[in-house]
């Protein structure tokens, strides 16, 4: 995984911050491979509640995560009881490392 303690921290803190203390956070994409270098940091965030507003939440966790990481990409996908499933997902559970 090629985020740092502090890289994680922050993204946990955002995290909870906006999305509530019982989201989890998980790392997919090219930043789980230790060998690649580059890309933007790909997060699925599953929050057990209902989520009014899913594209401003996501675009708010997404700029402020990137804003303290110094404008790092960030792309956030979410998952909520009441949002459709789609292989995206299934497949960023797969491959995910929770943070």
């Amino acid at each position: 995984m090629r985020l740092n303690s502090q890289q994680i921290s922050i993204i946990q803190q955002s995290v909870s911050e906006l999305a509530g203390k019982n989201a989890t956070v998980r790392l997919f994409g090219s930043r789980t491979d230790d060998n690649a270098r580059g890309g933007d940091i790909d997060l699925l965030i599953e929050i057990p509640d209902p989520v009014e507003n899913a594209a401003w939440l996501s675009a708010r966790i997404s700029g402020r995560i990137s804003h303290r990481l110094g404008g790092q990409k960030v792309d956030v996908l979410l998952v909520a009881p009441n949002l459709k499933y789609l292989p995206i997902h299934d497949a960023a559970q797969k491959e995910g490392v929770k943070l």
